[in-house]
C-alpha cells in the first residue's frame, strides 16, 4: 500500500480480501444428492458379479503390465478371456477372469509381460 492508495492484485480482489465473500458465493456441501440411489460396498459388489467389472483393452494392458498391442497380438490368440459384442466390435474383459487367467499361467511358467 504506496502512500494510502489500495492495490490491487491482478485479479481485482485487495491483498487479503476472501473471494467467496467478495463474490457472494454460499458455502455448499459437496457430498451426494441423493445416497440411496447408489450402491452400497456390498451392492457394488453383487452387482459386479463373479466376473468381475468390465475392462476395456486398455486396462488390461494396464493390468498386465504391456501396450494395448501386446494384448492384441500375443495374448488374445494365448487364450486371454475375453467377449466381441460383434463381430468387428469393441471387446469386453472382465477382471476377474483375468486375474485367473494370469495366474494359472504364471503358475505354469508360461506368461512373459
Amino acid at each position: 500500500m504506496d502512500g494510502g492508495r489500495e492495490s490491487r492484485r491482478k485479479s481485482g480482489f485487495k491483498p487479503g480480501a476472501k473471494s467467496k465473500q467478495l463474490l457472494g458465493f454460499e458455502l455448499i456441501q459437496v457430498g451426494q444428492s441423493y445416497p440411496q440411489q447408489y450402491p452400497h460396498p456390498e451392492e457394488a459388489a453383487a452387482l459386479t458379479g463373479p466376473l468381475g467389472t468390465p475392462l476395456s483393452i486398455r486396462e488390461v494392458a494396464r493390468v498386465i503390465g504391456c501396450s494395448p498391442w501386446t494384448v492384441r497380438q500375443r495374448y488374445l490368440p494365448a487364450g486371454l478371456p475375453h467377449h466381441r459384442l460383434t463381430p468387428n466390435g469393441k471387446l469386453i474383459f472382465y477382471k476377474t477372469q483375468i486375474i485367473r487367467w494370469l495366474l494359472a499361467r504364471q503358475q505354469k511358467g508360461e506368461i512373459h509381460p
